[in-house]
């Protein structure tokens, strides 16, 4: 088949947006990439981490744990993501409660809310929008290292402190405050 000079070619669609489903195939086959896992550069002190490239514009990250090192409560904001631990073993703390997106520095949670995961090497999740979480290796002596896809790119993050029932923001933190 010949194209004519006049005739017009319609440029591809652009590709879809990853779901959550997208991020956690992402995030399990990076972390089955050994020869990447052992790359990363460990520090006793501190969490590291390196960009990956993520499916479909997604914001990557493969981050290494020292031992009893934890995010804190957050949110991704109105991005929807997914984790895996490629090494050691994370706990993720979360809340199965939808919270408002914006308006409020307080709030009192209802009993029940808590949830605990077990994420040892090879495991890991997919979350929605406004997922509230804090991730920690507990491990007194070994790393973890994980890898997490954000879609879209995170727009901010925000930073709870947590009191018994009481969950407080304390911080909202953007791209330029991470990269």
């Amino acid at each position: 088949m010949s194209v004519s000079p006049s005739a017009s070619v319609s440029p591809a669609a652009p590709s879809p947006a990853p779901t959550q489903a997208d991020l956690l195939d992402f995030v399990r086959r990076t972390a089955a990439d050994t020869e990447l896992i052992a790359s990363l550069p460990l520090d006793p002190e501190g969490r590291t981490w390196v960009r990956l490239d993520g499916p479909g514009g997604s914001e990557a990250w493969l981050i290494g744990w020292p031992p009893g090192s934890g995010t804190g409560w957050h949110d991704h904001a109105e991005s929807v993501g997914a984790f895996l631990t490629a090494a050691g073993e994370l706990k993720e703390n979360s809340l199965a409660a939808r919270l408002p997106s914006n308006g409020w520095k307080t709030l009192e949670l209802e009993e029940g809310v808590d949830r605990e995961r077990r994420l040892p090497t090879g495991k890991g999740r997919a979350f929605g929008q406004h997922h509230v979480h804090e991730v920690l290796n507990e491990s007194s002596e070994e790393h973890a290292i994980s890898v997490h896809a954000y879609y879209p790119p995170l727009p901010q993050i925000r930073r709870y402190s947590r009191t018994g029932p009481v969950l407080r923001l304390e911080q909202v933190e953007r791209p330029e405050d991470w990269q």
